[in-house]
């Protein structure tokens, strides 16, 4: 599954270099730490090698936005 956004993509990005053990997993913060936790190195190597060009930068919550109409 590609990411929906760019901070997506660097939350994984994170994540990912954490599971490889290639910074600490205690200098991860928000969505980084709670990836690295739920999400295999497989997905998270998917998620951090989506291209950024044409992505927003952030994308609501689709709860939060359902919740709205």
């Amino acid at each position: 599954m590609p990411a929906r956004s760019k901070a997506q993509q660097k939350a994984a990005g994170a994540a990912l270099a954490a599971k490889r053990g290639e910074m600490s997993k205690r200098s991860l913060k928000g969505a980084s730490k709670s990836m690295e936790a739920s999400m295999s190195e497989r997905q998270l190597d998917e998620l951090a090698s989506t291209k950024r060009k044409g992505k927003p930068e952030h994308v609501a919550d689709r709860r939060a936005s359902a919740s709205h109409h």
